[in-house]
């Protein structure tokens, strides 16, 4: 063997034996407990988005924020867009107003969320407004 030989060999064998050594180490996991009322909320601000997304989807609100140039794909995008406490703080809202009540204020419930979203820069939907990101 010559000296080139010998010494590719043993960097060789080196490196080989610290890859092997790497792959060896054991992979750790951990566990840990979920709070309930993580998934408790977790799940009350998807019920939020349903029943946010179920007023979105009415005729005549979609057709209020198509007046508004903002279309049914934008704002599921910002229902999307929403935080859990959001969510839960929108449907509580919802839940507050009047059956039956006025279109109008609807509407502008839905404008505000609009409005926050594209403040906090999730969608570009209103020309007017500038992203805080």
């Amino acid at each position: 063997m010559t000296m080139q030989n010998s010494s590719f060999m043993r960097w060789t064998s080196r490196v080989m034996i610290v890859l092997m050594a790497t792959m060896a180490m054991p992979l750790t996991a951990s566990a840990g407990m979920v709070q309930t009322d993580v998934i408790v909320d977790h799940a009350l601000a998807e019920q939020g988005r349903a029943k946010i997304m179920a007023l979105v989807n009415r005729d005549d609100v979609r057709a209020q924020l198509e007046t508004r140039g903002v279309t049914t794909e934008q704002a599921q995008a910002r229902v999307d867009a929403l935080t859990d406490d959001e969510a839960m703080q929108i449907a509580g809202k919802l839940d507050q107003l009047p059956a039956g009540g006025d279109i109008l204020g609807t509407a502008v419930l839905i404008f505000i969320v609009l409005l926050v979203t594209d403040i906090l820069g999730f969608t570009k939907v209103f020309p007017f407004t500038r992203s805080m990101r």
